[in-house]
């Protein structure tokens, strides 16, 4: 017990641990590699977080084996019904270069996973250009078309998908989540999202 704990009651404290759980799956998502403890109050918890987030419309992810948690809205939840509980946040569509970045990680992730590489994948912008440069529309000034990316890059990372590495320019870890925003339903659909994208490549609009 550190110094922190002696200060509160067995009972304060075990509110307080509680609250912090709380606390981190409404700010975003909860690593277990970044916070073990966190990590065993919100397992050893894991009734009472389930309680409390469905008194709000949600439920909350808890995948032990990549070693994440998240806050979501059930599929389907919050439609028209009248006893439909309003969303804490409202539904936002990405713009296409976003949803393509997350696309080919997410089809990057896969590759690694077969291949068995680990489980920490990492990519460099220099990668991730080169992955993303034939499904964008063609363009003779490169820098403008890496200047894209980059947003695209800076959004993903806001999102939470990319994380930068310490000490290395440049260079991202992909997050495990990703594997929950874009499931294996939709990566058995890639092949046919990747013609929308090579059409907007050639000037179309992807769907």
């Amino acid at each position: 017990m550190n110094k922190k704990e002696t200060l509160f009651t067995n009972e304060e404290n075990s509110k307080r641990r509680f609250s912090l759980v709380l606390i981190a799956l409404y700010k975003g998502v909860v690593y277990k590699e970044q916070d073990e403890d966190l990590w065993r109050d919100l397992l050893g918890q894991r009734g009472a977080v389930l309680d409390h987030f469905a008194q709000l419309g949600l439920s909350v992810v808890i995948d032990e084996g990549e070693g994440y948690a998240f806050a979501t809205y059930p599929e389907h939840a919050g439609g028209e019904e009248e006893d439909a509980l309003p969303r804490l946040a409202a539904k936002r569509q990405l713009p296409f270069i976003v949803s393509l970045t997350l696309a080919m990680l997410r089809k990057r992730m896969a590759e690694f996973d077969t291949a068995g590489e680990g489980t920490r994948l990492i990519i460099t912008r220099d990668e991730i250009i080169e992955i993303m440069s034939p499904y964008m529309p063609e363009s003779t000034n490169e820098v403008k078309l890496a200047d894209k990316i980059d947003t695209a890059i800076g959004k993903v990372k806001e999102l939470g998908f990319l994380r930068a590495m310490k000490n290395k320019e440049e260079t991202y870890e992909v997050m495990r989540i990703l594997k929950a925003y874009i499931d294996a339903k939709w990566l058995n659909e890639f092949d046919a999202k990747l013609q929308a994208y090579k059409a907007y490549a050639a000037g179309g609009k992807a769907e």
